[in-house]
């Protein structure tokens, strides 16, 4: 008997070209859709944080910085950095994910200039899927991740303020139990310090590796 898939005749040019057209708008929602869990999470962290720090300053007001505030913070300090942690991962992972579906629809493009290699000199962005085809895409001419990639990045913006929160709640505890004044600030400064080293390692471990793939 005879193979069926050898009598099929190759799809039309303008099929193939609709195709890709398909996947590559449904890969650019996916990547919209993203961009807005990206920019929500970290809005509703932030909001989270701002209504504590004035529920905090209410507190203090009305027991005047007492027991009372203290046991208030150390409730809600704790929860503030498991959300803030929880974030952060998501973030980072968002991250990942926006770097392979650009890496997606490079490969859709140069599925198009398969079909019309004479396009090639009206495209921006790019149509490889090395390093320096995804920073064309992203509008970078570079062929490696710049640094300020690094800093300007929602996930290390919120793990500064996350590296805070731990830093607050540290030199409470410390306070607490009864650790003098400076003994509490320089728990709560280094307790701050580690967490933001352990945060900043996490996210530049979860990009390059993320990078490391293409």
């Amino acid at each position: 008997m005879s193979d069926p898939s050898a009598d099929q005749q190759p799809a039309p040019v303008s099929v193939r070209a609709q195709i890709l057209s398909t996947e590559h708008w449904s890969l650019l929602a996916t990547r919209g859709l993203a961009w807005n869990e990206s920019f929500s999470r970290a809005s509703w962290f932030l909001t989270v944080v701002s209504a504590t720090v004035v529920a905090l300053a209410l507190v203090a007001d009305s027991t005047g910085f007492g027991p009372g505030f203290r046991l208030f913070a150390l409730v809600l300090l704790p929860l503030l950095v498991v959300i803030g942690v929880a974030t952060v991962v998501r973030l980072v992972q968002l991250n990942s994910e926006d770097v392979e579906l650009v890496a997606g629809m490079n490969r859709l493009r140069r599925g198009y200039l398969d079909l019309a290699p004479e396009l090639e000199p009206y495209f921006v962005t790019g149509h490889r899927e090395d390093v320096a085809g995804l920073m064309q895409t992203y509008g970078v001419r570079r062929a490696r991740i710049p640094a300020g990639q690094y800093l300007s990045s929602i996930a290390l913006l919120v793990s500064v303020i996350v590296a805070v929160l731990i830093g607050a709640l540290a030199g409470m505890i410390g306070d607490a139990a009864g650790a003098g004044l400076e003994a509490a600030i320089g728990v709560g400064v280094a307790a701050g310090v580690v967490a933001l080293a352990v945060l900043v390692r996490l996210v530049v471990r979860q990009v390059n590796r993320t990078w490391e793939r293409r």
